[in-house]
């Protein structure tokens, strides 16, 4: 005979049922929600708790909890509550203070503030300071370098080549052509210690020199696969012959389009000539300053990141066949960098820099005029 109050009845409405599964099951839904959401729903089928208990991996007691409070406030009652706690001693004006001190203000004898400098001034714990930077994003300790481009043709230049990259023409190859000069065969003065649990990688902050070599490289757009070249110079006519590599490696059913910066290598007039003769070709100059639109910088990056920076090379030769170990591992499976911003996003986002360097200027002339009085 089963004694205890009687249950109440749990029924489900369509909505509830769908709005269940998808808490239940999809990735993006807090552990502790999914698994009361698929409690519900195993109630719901008329289970018992102990049986839905062993099911989940959860005990009885939090069945019957999750059910009746589903019962009681359906959905809503799925949440967590919100919980009590010590009231908050910082109060909006000590955060506004902050936060107007980071942004306007330096400290006496550094260029920027500090959480233990603040927490000084502002009479505030350091991880309080740390708190509120992090809750508004700033980072006081970080500095990043730009340059806007003072190109009179910067707009219809980003038009040109973001249109080869996200509208590339038919019947024609886009090359990302640059060269990566003075690479240097870097030895240290000590051997290196590798890794061991514990300890990361060491090696010593001075080092020997060994020569240098200059890689020139062609990126192609799509694929990704690159056409390279070393030589020891990089002059306009290593630039031809770099040039005439493409030219011999590229179908003749082809157009070419050549993606380069404003070096002045790639201007002379044995390159312009070169280029005159071969009517297929044709050359997409980046902006001044706007290298960054060639994604043969980005693959440039890459060997530099994962083969060269932390590598240890006694010769020239050494050199070379590293790098050329690198290119080997990327032909054989290119992954196309893709491009995704439009050329509207990216001239509204220099738009924005420019009229915030031109906002730091006149601030930076009225501080001037206050601190002289003039």
């Amino acid at each position: 005979m089963r004694t205890g109050r009687p249950k109440v009845a749990l029924i489900l409405t369509d909505d509830e049922r769908q709005r269940l599964e998808s808490l239940g099951h999809r990735s993006r839904s807090a552990p502790q929600v999914a698994r009361r959401a698929r409690i519900i729903l195993a109630c719901a089928e008329g289970t018992d708790s102990k049986v839905v208990a062993r099911r989940l991996h959860v005990t009885p007691a939090t069945v019957c909890k999750w059910r009746g409070r589903f019962v009681r406030q359906r959905l809503d009652g799925l949440y967590d509550e919100p919980r009590p706690g010590a009231q908050r001693t910082i109060t909006d004006e000590q955060v506004e203070a902050v936060i107007i001190r980071t942004l306007e203000t330096t400290p006496r004898g550094a260029t920027h503030w500090s959480t233990r400098d603040m927490a000084k001034v502002v009479g505030l714990s350091h991880m309080a300071i740390s708190r509120i930077w992090h809750t508004f994003g700033l980072q006081p300790h970080r500095s990043e370098t730009f340059k806007l481009s003072n190109d009179p043709l910067l707009i219809e230049k980003i038009r040109d080549i973001v249109g080869l990259y996200l509208n590339p023409p038919a019947h024609a190859a886009v090359f990302c052509v640059d060269e990566k000069p003075q690479i240097q065969a870097l030895d240290r003065t000590q051997p290196l210690l590798p890794m061991q649990p514990g300890q990361v990688e060491r090696r010593t902050h001075d080092y020997k020199r060994h020569g240098t070599t200059t890689l020139f490289a062609a990126l192609n757009a799509k694929t990704s696969d690159v056409i390279t070249q070393f030589h020891q110079r990089h002059r306009s006519a290593q630039f031809r012959e770099f040039l005439d590599l493409i030219d011999a490696r590229v179908p003749r059913s082809l157009d070419v389009h050549i993606i380069m910066d404003n070096y002045s290598t790639h201007k002379t007039l044995l390159i312009r000539n070169w280029f005159a003769k071969r009517p297929r070709f044709h050359v997409h100059f980046t902006p001044t300053y706007g290298s960054w639109l060639s994604l043969v910088e980005r693959w440039f990056a890459e060997l530099t990141n994962k083969q060269i920076r932390r590598g240890a090379f006694r010769s020239v030769p050494q050199l070379k066949a590293a790098i050329e170990e690198f290119i080997e591992a990327h032909q054989t499976n290119p992954k196309p960098f893709v491009w995704t911003k439009s050329a509207d996003e990216i001239l509204a986002s220099i738009a924005r820099f420019a009229q915030r360097t031109v906002d730091a200027r006149a601030m930076q002339q009225i501080s001037r005029t206050t601190v002289t009085g003039h």
